[in-house]
């Protein structure tokens, strides 16, 4: 067996997914850019459609990001009038956002945007493979890790 070069990286899983997302993620931000959104702010906004007002904790949770990204993701959506965010009349420490009108208006501009790439993708890389990718991708957030525990 031949020793690998000294200059040769390992297989490293983080490396391999962190240049898939960066190249797979330009690609929808291209594509939504005629929106006016990046693929991350077109994420946030579909879930806020689909689930409604929720608090920041919650919306960080479900779409896998520490609350201080979200929170910088959230406040250009907030500056346009995409998105609210409020304090809870529940609980004065938790925050709040939801969709506006304007934020389902832009989302329904993106969507088709969204669905032509979404389409490119699934054609070159195979529909199944591209199933399969996101029930492996999915199955990593099983792991037990907990990268932004305090």
């Amino acid at each position: 067996m031949t020793p690998a070069p000294a200059n040769a990286v390992p297989a490293c899983n983080n490396l391999a997914l962190r240049k898939a997302a960066r190249y797979l993620g330009a690609t929808y931000d291209k594509a939504l850019a005629e929106a006016g959104l990046r693929a991350t702010q077109f994420s946030i906004l579909q879930v806020l459609n689909a689930h409604g007002e929720t608090t920041i904790t919650g919306l960080a949770e479900t779409i896998a990001m520490d609350r201080t990204t979200l929170a910088s993701n959230l406040k250009p959506l907030a500056r346009e009038g995409l998105v609210t965010v409020e304090a809870s009349p529940t609980d004065r420490r938790a925050r709040i956002a939801a969709i506006t009108d304007d934020g389902r208006a832009r989302l329904a501009t993106a969507v088709p945007l969204w669905q032509e790439v979404q389409s490119k993708f699934e054609a070159a890389f195979g529909a199944g493979e591209a199933a399969a990718l996101r029930t492996s991708l999915d199955a990593v957030l099983g792991t037990g890790f907990e990268p932004w525990a305090e």
